[in-house]
Parts: C-alpha cells; structure tokens; sequence
C-alpha cells in the first residue's frame, strides 16, 4: 500500500469509528456531520474528502453492527450442540445483545426507515438481521427434519415479530420493570415459539 491509500484508510476509520462509538451511546439521534467530525477529532469538511454523507457512515456501520451481533451470539453459543436449543440460545444471545448496546437496537429497529436515505442495502441487512445469525441453525433443523422450511418460514416471522415487540418494551421501561423478569418473559417466550 502507498502512504497515500493508508492515510485515507486511517483517515476513513476515525469516521467509521466515531460513527459506531456515537450509535451505540446515543443512537440515530445523535447523527449528524459536525458530531462524528467532533467525535473523530476532524473538521466536517473532512469527512466530506472521505464519504459521500453520513448514510455511507451508518450504513458502513450497520453491516459492522451486524457483523459484531452474529459474531456475539456465535460465542455464547459455541458450545451448545446444533438444534432447537442451540437456535434458542441464539436467539436469546441475540436479545442480550441489542440489551447491552439499545443504541444499535434504536439504529436498527426504532430509527425511520428515511434517516437511511436511499440505501435499501442498508434496510435489508437491518430487515434480515435475526435471520441471518439464526441462518445455520435454520438449515440444520430443515435437513435433520425438526422443521419444514414451510414452519421455518412461518417461526421466523413469529420470532422477528416477538423479539423486536420484547425488546421494544424494555429497552423504553414499560414493562418489565426487572432485567431479570425481562429475561425470564423472554426466554419463555422464544421457548413456547420453538417447541410448538
């Protein structure tokens, strides 16, 4: 590489950084050319010689988010055998995660589909998100005959529907009031969508 290429890598990372460390505090809200310049130690003109506007940003950032959740869920699953409880287990290392930065969940789930501009690459990974770290197991339980992929097609849905509308009210404080009643309401709920 010349000094040139790394300089704009290094310079492109102190964005993307600054991006992530501002999402996963603040959320979407907290988006905006001056603050991830500020963040990044740069003036906003900068960031300009280096993305086309911030949505390059956040759409770097979110396949980064999604990237870091599957990787997340594959540690505390690995060593869990392959099934129903793995795909479980998933799930709720999935849930434990958006917990952990609610930020990404706003980002993700809470944020208007606009604040991504025109980017439907962008949606579509936010959009297929629990799928795609659920994916494996998915395949396994179609090819071991645990599930159609007609009953796949249909528990995704419910799961997507279910984990979202968990996570929605208590990361907002509504209900649950406990993180330990949250997860306990949680892990019954995954469990009774798996097994039926």
């Amino acid at each position: 590489m010349k000094n040139k290429e790394i300089q704009e890598k290094r310079m492109k990372e102190y964005f993307i950084q600054a991006t992530r460390n501002i999402l996963k505090s603040e959320g979407i809200k907290g988006i905006s050319v001056r603050n991830i310049a500020d963040q990044a130690g740069y003036s906003y003109a900068t960031l300009y010689n280096y993305f086309k506007d911030v949505n390059d940003l956040v759409f770097l950032c979110v396949n980064d988010f999604q990237k870091e959740c599957k990787e997340y869920t594959i540690n505390q699953t690995s060593k869990t055998s392959d099934g129903i409880d793995k795909l479980k287990k998933i799930v709720m290392a999935y849930i434990g995660y958006f917990i952990e930065y609610p930020g990404i969940f706003d980002l993700f789930y809470i944020a208007p589909i606009g604040d991504f501009g025109t980017k439907q690459s962008t949606i579509d990974v936010i959009n297929n998100s629990l799928d795609e770290v659920c994916e494996t197991q998915w395949n396994y339980c179609i090819t071991h005959n645990i599930y159609t992929s007609v009953q796949v097609g249909i528990l995704k849905n419910k799961l997507k529907y279910t984990v979202i509308g968990l996570l929605l009210l208590y990361l907002n404080r509504r209900s649950p009031k406990s993180y330990s009643e949250f997860m306990n309401n949680a892990n019954k709920e995954v469990e009774q969508l798996i097994r039926n």
